[in-house]
């Protein structure tokens, strides 16, 4: 069976959330439903709790509750899709004009 990639915005999303965004259910009470059914596993193993918060790569699967055969596997993915990239500066932060430092000038910077 082929893993769909799921991309989301944030850098982790709860369980409940991402099996609806996945369009594995449709309804939050739906989602609430399977998750306690026991027929949603998350890398490999039965996870029953809604909140279990998902991070980029987490494979998450859900069985025929009858055969336990699996229906459908997604993927968490970044924004942009497949693997994540690495940032291109050495502290792995971006920047945040609130903590700058006020004395930076950008028009010595260009002009180097």
């Amino acid at each position: 069976m082929q893993i769909q990639d799921i991309p989301i915005r944030d850098a982790e999303i709860r369980l409940g959330q991402f099996i609806k965004l996945a369009n594995l259910v449709e309804t939050g009470g739906l989602a609430k439903e399977v998750i306690a059914s026991g027929v949603i596993t998350v890398n490999g193993e039965v996870d029953t709790r809604r909140g279990k918060v998902l991070r980029h790569g987490d494979e998450v699967a859900m069985l025929d509750p009858e055969t336990n055969d699996v229906l459908a596997v997604t993927r968490v993915v970044g924004a942009g899709g497949g693997v994540e990239q690495e940032d291109d500066d050495d502290l792995g932060e971006y920047f945040d004009e609130a903590t700058a430092d006020d004395d930076f000038d950008p028009e010595k910077w260009r002009n180097m």
